[in-house]
């Protein structure tokens, strides 16, 4: 069943996240994530503001956990250590 990776970023270096970005995409796609939302305009309607805002479409729940722990979103992953504040989340979709 598909599921999705919500993750609401708020980016405070923008030149060290850039190294983050260079290299989570490749993880997403090597697991079968595609992004749906990335960034872009929005409205906040209730809760704290944040800059930025990604959903990421995976095959299963179990892909996108996959996927978080894999090397290679490790890698990408310490990139944006210190670069942001994240909140992230990987929820299964309705059948």
């Amino acid at each position: 069943m598909t599921a999705y990776w919500i993750a609401h970023v708020t980016v405070t270096d923008p030149e060290a996240y850039a190294g983050y970005q260079a290299l989570a995409p490749e993880a997403f796609k090597a697991h079968g994530g595609s992004f749906l939302a990335r960034g872009g305009a929005h409205e906040v309607l209730e809760g704290p503001e944040l800059s930025r805002h990604v959903i990421i479409e995976f095959p299963s729940l179990e892909a996108a956990r996959t996927c978080y722990h894999s090397p290679q979103y490790q890698a990408a992953r310490a990139r944006r250590d210190g670069a942001c504040t994240a909140h992230i989340v990987i929820v299964e979709a309705l059948s």
